[in-house]
């Protein structure tokens, strides 16, 4: 089970490192909305997979708050979001 959890943790790791890359380097506003709503899911990701190996449960409402937190703003940014100048 520790070795499931260990691969999970780097994969993880990995899509957060590849994710700040098109975050920092996206060439539209969208690509950047894109990237942060995956780094949103991958820290959810990640805070579910140290629920499982801690065993503690009080962790669910952080996941649900941030998925809440992560909707909100994303819907907010891509109602009033400016289009980009070519």
């Amino acid at each position: 089970m520790t070795t499931v959890l260990v691969i999970a943790g780097v994969m993880l790791s990995v899509a957060a490192v590849m994710t700040s890359y098109r975050l920092l380097d996206g060439p539209s506003t969208l690509d950047r909305l894109v990237a942060m709503d995956t780094l949103v899911a991958v820290a959810i990701c990640g805070l579910a997979v140290w629920a499982a190996y801690s065993l503690d449960t009080t962790l669910v409402p952080a996941i649900v708050a941030l998925s809440l937190v992560g909707f909100v703003g994303s819907v907010s940014v891509a109602r009033f979001r400016v289009r980009d100048d070519q």
